[in-house]
């Protein structure tokens, strides 16, 4: 009886440490939006030794100061950037970490029917010179000025076609992200590869 009481004290004691480490763990998939995931992106495929001004990620991403000031808080508090003591810029490992197998749990990809657009996933650089579409329609984000015809997926934010048009590295990246969210098997390994390509930084 004594040593049964034992065990049960110990298994209440085990259960309640289980508990309060639970509690402690970072919702880092809960509190992210998908706009915090291009601004990431963003950052990582940049070599900066601190963070651009928000006014110029703004800009650049086609998206309000207050929408960007947002997102790096919600990536700090995601443990994904640094604080202001190391620039603002992002933890290396928790980014490619997340970036390569989180997003696409997260985030996945949305299709939709044919429709004119920009080429995404394994139809844009640097993927379409490494996998043949073959006869199937490719990936397009959805834009009225698109050249191609293909399946509609929806982008990581909506102001991504936008942004893209303007910064092929950040287009680059955007389409590997989005071959690593919808892709085949051989199309994610080559995705994954050539994003770990793009991402720089020595911030942990």
């Amino acid at each position: 009886m004594e040593k049964d009481c034992t065990l049960r004290r110990i298994w209440i004691f085990l259960s309640v440490i289980f508990a309060i480490r639970e509690l402690r763990m970072p919702n880092t998939v809960m509190n992210l939006k998908p706009q915090d995931v291009v601004v990431l992106l963003k950052l990582c495929i940049e070599a900066r030794k601190e963070r651009p001004p928000y006014s110029k990620i703004a800009a650049e991403l086609r998206m309000s100061v207050s929408e960007v000031h947002g997102s790096i808080k919600r990536l700090q508090k995601a443990r994904l950037l640094h604080g202001p003591e190391l620039g603002e810029l992002p933890i290396n490992r928790a980014a490619v970490e997340f970036i390569i197998h989180g997003v696409k749990y997260a985030f996945p990809a949305e299709r939709g029917e044919i429709t004119r657009g920009i080429p995404t996933s394994y139809a844009a650089e640097p993927l379409n010179r490494l996998i043949s579409a073959g006869d199937e329609p490719v990936p397009v984000w959805p834009d009225k000025e698109g050249t191609i015809r293909g399946v509609s997926l929806k982008p990581m934010y909506k102001t991504v076609p936008q942004a893209a048009k303007q910064d092929p590295r950040l287009y680059e990246a955007l389409a590997l992200l989005d071959a690593v969210r919808e892709g085949r098997a051989r199309e994610r390994k080559l995705a994954e590869e050539e994003l770990l390509k793009r991402i720089k930084g020595t911030n942990g």
